[in-house]
C-alpha cells in the first residue's frame, strides 16, 4: 500500500516522502497519524501544502534580508573596563548582543548569534547573526573604553 508520510519516522521516511510499505504497516503508520493513504486527493493536498510552505519560506526570507540589511548599518558600542594595557576585564557575551539588539528593536535571540572568537580586545569586530538558514547578517560590535 502507497502512503504519504505527514511526519518524519525514524529510519523509514521523511516528511512528505510517498513510499511503499506493507498493509498492516500502513494501517499502524495512518492509525498513529504519521501517514496518510495514498490518493489523487491526498497527493493533490500534499503539492498544495509544499507550494503554501515553499511561499512562506520565501517571504520569510525576504523578511529577514530586510532586517538583515537594517543590521548590517549598525555599529553598536559597547563600553568595557580595562586594565594594564588595554586588557579588558572578561568578554561580550551573546546575551549582552541580544539585549543590546533588543534595545534597539530588533528581536534577535541569543542562540542565533555566533561569535567565532572571543570579543575580549578594544577595537571593532564582526559577528554573524543567523536570521534564517539562508540569511546571515554581520553585526559590527566595538569595544570602547
Amino acid at each position: 500500500m502507497k502512503v504519504i508520510f505527514i511526519k518524519d519516522v525514524k529510519g523509514k521516511a521523511k516528511k512528505d516522502d510517498i513510499k511503499e510499505v506493507k498493509d498492516g504497516y500502513a494501517k499502524f503508520l495512518i492509525s498513529q497519524g504519521l501517514a496518510v493513504a495514498y490518493t489523487s486527493k491526498s497527493l493533490n493536498v500534499l503539492e498544495n501544502e509544499i507550494t503554501k510552505r515553499q511561499e512562506d519560506e520565501k517571504e520569510e526570507i525576504k523578511r529577514c534580508t530586510s532586517i538583515k540589511q537594517e543590521i548590517e548599518k549598525l555599529k553598536i558600542d559597547f563600553k568595557v573596563k580595562t586594565g594594564n594595557e588595554d586588557k579588558v576585564f572578561g568578554s561580550i557575551s551573546t546575551k549582552q548582543i541580544s539585549e543590546k539588539l533588543n534595545e534597539l528593536g530588533y528581536q534577535i535571540d541569543k542562540k542565533k548569534i555566533e561569535i567565532d572568537h572571543d570579543i575580549n580586545t578594544l577595537g571593532t569586530h564582526d559577528i554573524n547573526i543567523n536570521l534564517h538558514k539562508k540569511v546571515i547578517a554581520i553585526l559590527k560590535i566595538n569595544l570602547i573604553k
